[in-house]
């Protein structure tokens, strides 16, 4: 009996173990290219950008490239972004839920600050700098379609 109860208490804990291992297995994702065709280079946009070359406020929000932009951030959205801030931006909890975010000019001030500098808190990595994988149309893109599912708080 105590051979038996010792040999299910291992087969438990051996499982927990595996279990919490593939959690803890997926590691960092790199982030998908995100082709962005039919879209005008930033810097052709007709809006101002920083000594960087950055657009402080959203290109496609306004322009006639609106449905294409919002065609390509919801594909790159869902590539990059849905695995930490829930599909459609609806978060489970711990990211921000990006349906929240201002749809005007503070939301894309907020938008850059994250997507140029990530966050990072005490040395942990909470979100990369995704500036450093994807273009600046394709982020313009992503942040055209999280003004498509914003929701009032």
């Amino acid at each position: 009996m105590k051979t038996k109860r010792n040999a299910l208490l291992v087969a438990g804990l051996l499982a927990g173990f595996i279990s919490a291992g593939s959690v803890w297995a997926h590691g960092n994702v790199v982030p998908q290219a995100v082709e962005t065709p039919g879209l005008t280079p930033i810097k052709d946009a007709g809006v101002s950008l920083d000594a960087d070359g950055w657009a402080s406020v959203n290109p496609y929000r306004t322009s006639p490239e609106h449905d294409k932009a919002l065609e390509i951030g919801s594909s790159a959205y869902n590539q990059n972004c849905a695995a930490c801030h829930g599909l459609e931006a609806k978060s489970g909890g711990i990211a921000p839920d990006l349906r929240m975010l201002d749809v005007a000019d503070a939301g894309d001030e907020w938008f850059v600050e994250r997507v140029r500098h990530g966050a990072v808190r005490d040395g942990r990595v909470y979100m990369p700098k995704m500036a450093e994988y994807l273009s600046q149309e394709a982020l313009w893109a992503v942040r055209t379609y999280l003004d498509s599912v914003h929701v009032e708080e």
